[in-house]
């Protein structure tokens, strides 16, 4: 008997998902405008611990709206990571400002000395803006994006944003869930520490509403005029009088449907999650040829992906194509950004880890619906083709 193919990460849609939708769809309750909008940001913003939420389209749209809500500006300039979805930097050209590239640490994520290094050498800093020195152009804003479910450092990087007065916005697509457990942030879950945060529910992500994003602060007056943006900038909505551009970027009542049996189970999705990655972990003893990266300490993650980390680099595709031939998809890190053709002219600043972690890591199948023999499957025949 042929085995059932094992996806790298696919969604897990068995709670009371059908059901809402169903609702939904008979109540004819289908677009931008319907109560599974309001359930589902509530229901959010109590999990991630926030008072309220924004719920838009899709995490690109999030993190637009977040870029121009802290004051993102045609001519200025983002700091971002370069190892990342490309979907974290574009929205920085959409604002008509341009990205400058950053190394990682080695949680994958933003890497705070060299952030700090580069803003004390390579910047001037008077009257409460940063200028960079290469471009004479302004900088506003770090974009932190929190990678396969780890939390950047953030108890490093915001001091040094409030130093220089940038603003910040967190990328947490890849991290709901996540929680610092100790230092000065014990307690707060991923995109509530920044000026503003972003998640995604794409597809692949920990829960899914097709497509879809969130956006949280602390800020009422930012998500209020997020929110407002959203839905065309109305003031009136009887005579369609708009006093900004505005953008259709609101969530619809079918999404909200979906998101709302999602985040019920959200928790549970965790705990398998943590659950088959530490059957990994214990499957896939560390040795010489292979071993699966940790996560931050003192955090308690989500466990969203797992990383494969390879010390050397040879046959890497050959043998994740023997893991295709045994109906296991495994995928590598992005293309760092910084490398793609739309960017190949911006500033990039000592990358180094980034392309090392890009040439040394594959991720492993950690779909939530993943049994146990699932596993083991995966981890027998990872012993087997990476361990020769």
């Amino acid at each position: 008997m042929t085995r059932a193919y094992i996806p790298l990460s696919v969604p897990n849609i068995k709670g009371n998902e059908l059901k809402y939708v169903t609702d939904a769809v008979e109540t004819e309750w289908v677009s931008s405008g319907g109560s599974y909008i309001s359930a589902f940001e509530e229901n959010f913003a109590q999990f991630v611990k926030v008072d309220a939420a924004v719920a838009v389209q899709s995490g690109t749209a999030a993190l637009h709206l977040a870029l121009m809500e802290v004051g993102v500006e045609s001519g200025e300039e983002v700091i971002v990571p370069t190892l990342t979805f490309i979907a974290a930097v574009n929205p920085i050209r959409y604002c008509g400002a341009e990205p400058i590239f950053f190394d990682c640490d080695d949680s994958l994520c933003l890497d705070p000395i060299k952030l700090e290094h580069f803003l004390e050498q390579e910047c001037n800093y008077e009257d409460g803006i940063v200028r960079n020195k290469a471009t004479n152009k302004r900088i506003r804003a770090i974009v932190v994006v929190h990678v396969f479910g780890n939390l950047a450092d953030m108890a490093s990087i915001m001091p040094i944003a409030q130093k220089y007065q940038l603003k910040v916005v967190e990328d947490a697509t890849e991290a709901l869930g996540t929680t610092y457990t100790e230092g000065v942030y014990a307690g707060k879950l991923a995109g509530t520490i920044a000026d503003i945060g972003a998640y995604s529910f794409n597809g692949n992500k920990i829960m899914t509403t097709g497509g879809g994003g969130m956006l949280v602060s602390n800020n009422k007056q930012y998500l209020d005029h997020m929110r407002y943006l959203s839905t065309q900038a109305k003031d009136d909505l009887v005579n369609f009088v708009h006093g900004e551009v505005g953008y259709n970027y609101r969530m619809t009542n079918l999404q909200g449907a979906l998101g709302l049996g999602q985040i019920e189970q959200l928790s549970i999705f965790i705990e398998t999650k943590e659950r088959n990655y530490r059957l990994y972990s214990d499957l896939l003893r560390e040795c010489p040829e292979y071993s699966i990266l940790p996560f931050r300490e003192g955090t308690k993650p989500n466990f969203w992906f797992y990383s494969l980390y390879l010390p050397s680099e040879k046959n890497i595709q050959v043998k994740m194509d023997a893991l295709q031939l045994k109906r296991i998809q495994t995928r590598p890190i992005w293309g760092l950004i910084h490398e793609q053709k739309p960017y190949l002219k911006n500033q990039s600043y000592q990358i180094e880890k980034a392309e090392h972690y890009a040439k040394h890591i594959i991720n492993i199948p950690c779909s939530t619906n993943l049994l146990e023999e699932d596993v083991r499957y995966v981890a027998q025949s990872i012993n087997e083709i990476f361990g020769e």
